[in-house]
């Protein structure tokens, strides 16, 4: 049986940020939660066509489905198509998209499916990142007049998956304070720094990426590496560790200063354009697979993976 689960943005915060979700475990299931939710957009004044972001097949079902006005309006992106990277990569797109084509104060209706069985369901550290993106959404696109139906199939997501991202969709009846679940997933301990890790005594980009040359990065992707270290450090940086072999090189980054704001780097910028001041941790979520902050009473560590 389908479920769908919906609330706006909670009381406090500026905006109608719609987040909601929908489980289903057939096509039929599917059909009965994304035509409603696609006409509810057509009809929704001063709003651009909805977009259903699904697995092709999904599509051809909803291409089929749709009549009329609905068929020829209904933009559709294969999730294969949108989802190319990692969950900052996601967030950046969804940002850029609302930019360039939602109505105002970013009003549109977005259908929404990552690509569970693809890299978003491959590793339980994968998969995390994505429910934190989840949960941060509803902070990073409260300003905006969108609505986002995310819809999980329970034959490519999980269990853990799916109540996972209950406590990131309001309405769920489980919903979490995002911040509450970003700080549980960084409860989770890192795993130390090998012994052998080579020291720098400062992110000097270009020592970055000769180290990152050494151990097999291409030329441009030990470019973007190294810009991504000295991008991310915070001043004072007290210790700089590098370990792994290409694509999982690693920068660890040991700062006297804490990282005050618990969305720094998961803000997107206002414009498409190089990062700001204060934007570097953007940038770096953005070029790196995993990028965490770990806060103690030293100051903070940042810890960059490549891939």
């Amino acid at each position: 049986m389908t479920t769908t689960e919906h609330g706006t943005t909670p009381p406090g915060l500026p905006g109608s940020f719609d987040h909601r979700m929908a489980v289903h475990g057939s096509d039929e299931e599917f059909l009965a939660t994304a035509v409603p939710f696609l006409a509810e957009g057509l009809a929704a004044p001063e709003e651009p066509p909805p977009v259903a972001i699904a697995a092709p097949a999904k599509l051809e079902l909803l291409r089929a489905a749709l009549t009329g006005d609905a068929a020829r309006r209904v933009v559709t992106i294969a999730h294969t198509d949108w989802y190319t990277g990692s969950a900052a990569n996601a967030i950046a797109r969804a940002a850029g998209h609302l930019a360039a084509h939602a109505g105002p104060r970013g009003a549109v209706h977005l259908l929404m499916e990552p690509d569970w069985s693809g890299r978003a369901g491959r590793s339980a550290r994968e998969s995390a990142e994505w429910i934190r993106y989840e949960a941060l959404a509803n902070l990073l696109f409260a300003p905006y007049a969108t609505t986002a139906l995310c819809v999980y199939d329970t034959r490519t997501a999980g269990p853990a998956v799916i109540a996972a991202a209950r406590r990131a969709h309001p309405g769920t009846g489980a919903y979490a304070d995002p911040l509450l679940v970003a700080a549980e997933l960084d409860a989770v301990p890192l795993p130390p720094p090998p012994r052998d890790a080579h020291r720098l005594p400062a992110p000097e980009p270009g020592a970055v990426r000769g180290w990152a040359l050494a151990r097999g990065l291409a030329a441009a992707e030990a470019e973007l590496f190294a810009t991504a270290v000295a991008e991310a450090a915070v001043d004072p940086v007290t210790d700089v560790l590098l370990w792994g072999e290409a694509p999982s090189c690693v920068c660890e980054l040991r700062t006297a200063r804490r990282v005050a704001d618990p969305l720094a780097g998961f803000v997107p910028p206002p414009a498409a354009t190089a990062p700001a001041p204060g934007q570097g941790l953007w940038f770096a979520r953005q070029v790196c697979a995993y990028v965490d902050v770990r806060e103690d009473a030293a100051g903070a560590r940042v810890r960059l993976q490549y891939a």
